[in-house]
């Protein structure tokens, strides 16, 4: 049996603030800007009792909650921590699939210091995070992926919670939907029209109902409310692409609004490459409409993208060519593929690679 931890440090990027800054401690945070066009990247927990979060517009938040104080990021900082929260993990396993600059899925069936039970590395983890850089990190302990995950969320923040398989069956039948890690908003709504409401309703229903009314992720969700996860934990060099992407609350409908959550997704997709210390050289951008029409259009350069003026570059070049028309949109992506290690950052390509692959 596998064991599997998920670690997810508790509001990244507005507890680095109130470390560095003991004055924001105990007090609402939000990490951006507080200008009408901008939105929230993070939130603290203080901020979080409001009802503000991530993603969220920086005036809707202010509304929320008046005294909420907004703070620039500072990524490089972000990044220094997050370099030394992976370097722990490092310490006991090797098998450690990074989600972003502060969350990762770590395989420890067989780790490092011989501790063999996954609660007690992850105990151990936490107690070493908080050590190294004075950060809470909370934990989430199963034998997949998936309810690694949703364990991890239990009982935020530096909290830890596991699900052995044999108390698999009876938490997820419990589990409300919208909790399932996978299942987003709009596929929750779908399900509560169906009838379905937590996970004992989900696994009433037959693989081949659900791939009628779901498509191919009926056989996910068919999977998933049997406990049912065998998904690898991918290490970093394992990896085919790197993304970000952002379901927005309002429709975005101007040219200048795409441009500048592009520009945002660009800026944080950098950041997971060099985290992840690859390059790579075919980027995509994905768009969804507000009727769930989705495109993607993906550029392959004849070159590795090293540093972001180039991927800034590329991007506005990929986006000139999508017509976004006047229907708005609700979900925009950026993604990077081909990736190799930074070793091979100089790799010459052939003169016949082909430069573009469209996919509708």
């Amino acid at each position: 049996m596998r064991k599997i931890i998920h670690i997810d440090m508790d509001a990244f990027f507005a507890s680095v603030e109130q470390l560095d800054n003991p004055e924001l401690r105990g007090k609402p945070v939000a990490v951006g800007g507080s200008g009408e066009r901008h939105v929230v990247a993070a939130a603290s927990y203080e901020a979080r009792k409001f009802g503000v979060h991530s993603a969220m517009p920086s005036v809707t938040a202010r509304k929320l909650c008046p005294n909420l104080i907004f703070v620039r990021h500072r990524f490089d900082r972000y990044q220094e921590i997050s370099a030394q929260v992976f370097e722990i993990f490092r310490e006991y396993t090797d098998i450690i699939e990074p989600l972003s600059i502060d969350e990762a899925f770590l395989d420890v069936t067989a780790d490092r210091k011989n501790i063999c039970s996954a609660t007690l590395i992850a105990r151990s983890v936490k107690k070493d995070i908080r050590k190294k850089t004075g950060l809470t990190a909370s934990a989430g302990i199963s034998y997949n992926k998936f309810l690694a995950k949703i364990a991890s969320d239990i009982n935020k923040p530096d909290g830890i919670f596991v699900i052995p398989p044999e108390k698999a069956e009876e938490f997820i039948d419990k589990l409300p939907i919208e909790k399932f890690y996978g299942i987003g908003r709009v596929t929750s709504d779908r399900m509560h029209k169906l009838g379905i409401h937590n996970g004992y309703d989900l696994r009433k229903w037959d693989l081949l109902s659900l791939i009628r009314n779901f498509g191919k992720a009926g056989k996910f969700y068919y999977d998933i409310a049997r406990g049912i996860d065998d998904r690898p934990v991918e290490t970093e060099s394992e990896r085919k692409s790197i993304g970000t992407e952002l379901t927005y609350e309002k429709d975005l409908r101007t040219q200048f609004e795409i441009i500048a959550e592009l520009y945002k997704l660009e800026r944080e997709l950098m950041e997971r490459i060099e985290n992840a210390g690859v390059s790579g050289r075919t980027l995509t951008i994905k768009v969804k409409f507000p009727d769930f029409r989705q495109i993607t259009r993906s550029k392959t350069l004849p070159f590795y993208i090293k540093d972001f003026d180039t991927l800034h570059r590329e991007v506005t070049s990929i986006r000139k060519t999508i017509d976004t028309g006047d229907s708005g949109i609700r979900l925009l992506g950026v993604s990077i593929s081909n990736l190799e290690t930074e070793d091979y950052g100089d790799t010459q390509l052939t003169l016949f690679d082909v430069p573009w692959d469209d996919r509708p």
